[in-house]
């Protein structure tokens, strides 16, 4: 557990300013122990991802709402594959809430929430038009507050960070029914990278200039939709160059799980 605390501190948490709401509504310290029983499905609070200074280091959009969940999925890996391909940015993380799919980029120095929120309205203005059926069945919003994976929902489901390529196994249901292994958890986040400023300050350019505010360079971006590949960290799309989500079978994902030391559970429904 102390491992996944640390890889989650390291991608998406301040370390002496993190704070939760409490049931009172207040705002509390996030300390380690809370942390832990956080994740042990013992307390599930809600993470505040923006400091009191205004300050934010994790990006997290939300796909879920009306619609099916299909389009939900579609949409989330629009704009994960355009942030890895269009701005060439490092693989984000997934996740499924018990409700929604989650998607996470991690910035390697905080920014402020306005940039944070223009820079998340930008990628949705420009990769998934308001002309598009996905963004009228499924918008993504931008996340201030979140229970951050893995945890216990009030449904009692289990929220997770999930491989990318098992995503459209939970369309359906975008929760667990079992907690899952923190092993697992982890080898989903140790191989990810923060976004570092020079690389933000480069996306979030190119999407103002495409948007054409002023002071922007315009540079081309494609904004139609992208077929829906899997989503892998670096070190995985080496192994499997060119790996398409509908093309990924099992014994590809189970390789993948494998080399990280990941034994997958899958869950069968029988007609």
């Amino acid at each position: 557990m102390h491992k996944l605390i640390s890889e989650l501190t390291r991608l998406y948490l301040f370390e002496e300013q993190q704070q939760y709401v409490d049931g009172d509504g207040g705002a509390q310290a996030l300390t380690p122990a809370v942390l832990a029983r956080h994740l042990a499905g013992e307390q599930t609070v809600a993470v505040q991802l923006v400091t009191g200074s205004g300050l934010a280091r994790a990006l997290v959009l939300e796909f879920g709402g009306k619609g099916g969940g299909e389009a939900h999925w579609s949409a989330l890996c629009t704009i994960a594959n355009a942030v890895q391909h269009e701005l060439d940015l490092p693989a984000p993380a997934v996740s499924i809430s018990g409700t929604a799919f989650q998607l996470w980029l991690s910035l390697a120095t905080p920014v402020p929430a306005a940039q944070a929120r223009q820079f998340v309205q930008l990628l949705r203005a420009t990769f998934l038009p308001a002309s598009t059926d996905i963004l009228a069945v499924a918008p993504p919003a931008y996340v201030e507050q979140v229970a951050l994976p893995p945890c216990l929902q009030p449904s009692g489901k289990w929220a997770a960070f999930i491989h990318p390529s098992m995503g459209a196994a939970f369309v359906d249901e975008p929760g667990l029914d079992m907690p899952p292994p923190p092993a697992a958890q982890l080898g989903f986040l140790e191989s990810l990278r923060s976004i570092n400023p020079a690389q933000f300050a480069q996306a979030l350019a190119k999407l103002q200039g495409h948007a054409g505010l002023a002071g922007a360079a315009p540079e081309p971006i494609s904004a139609a939709p992208v077929a829906v590949p899997a989503l892998l960290p670096a070190s995985a799309s080496s192994a499997a160059p060119g790996l398409l989500l509908q093309d990924a079978t099992l014994e590809d994902i189970v390789r993948w799980l494998h080399a990280r030391n990941i034994e997958p559970t899958f869950r069968h429904r029988l007609p």
